[in-house]
């Protein structure tokens, strides 16, 4: 699993990358980062931040070009996520699909 981080206006985001099998999809997860622990602080190079539960999913079929990918929303509470951090989010959903479309070709 890799996961990107984002720090916006105080607060820090996450994306994260993960195989989705029973979806034979790629899921690019978005989540608010949450505090590594301090132990990891004496480690040079280690996050400072980890994801958290997920609040958007994208799934990218990487199997099936017919299939569209699909953004699911989670969120028991109204969750506001800034422009810039959906943005971003985005175009790194967009990447994973062209990478998937590209593969898929390459396999045909």
């Amino acid at each position: 699993m890799s996961a990107e981080l984002r720090e916006h206006a105080g607060r820090h985001y996450a994306v994260q990358f993960t195989y989705a099998l029973p979806d034979d999809a790629w899921a690019v997860e978005l989540s608010e980062a949450r505090p590594a622990p301090e132990s990891w602080g004496d480690t040079p190079g280690a996050q400072t931040h980890l994801p958290g539960p997920a609040f958007a999913v994208a799934l990218v079929p990487d199997e099936d070009p017919e299939r569209e990918p699909t953004v699911r929303l989670y969120s028991p509470d109204e969750r506001v996520i800034p422009y810039e951090i959906m943005r971003w989010y985005m175009e790194l959903v967009a990447d994973q699909v062209e990478r998937c479309r590209i593969a898929y070709e390459a396999e045909g």
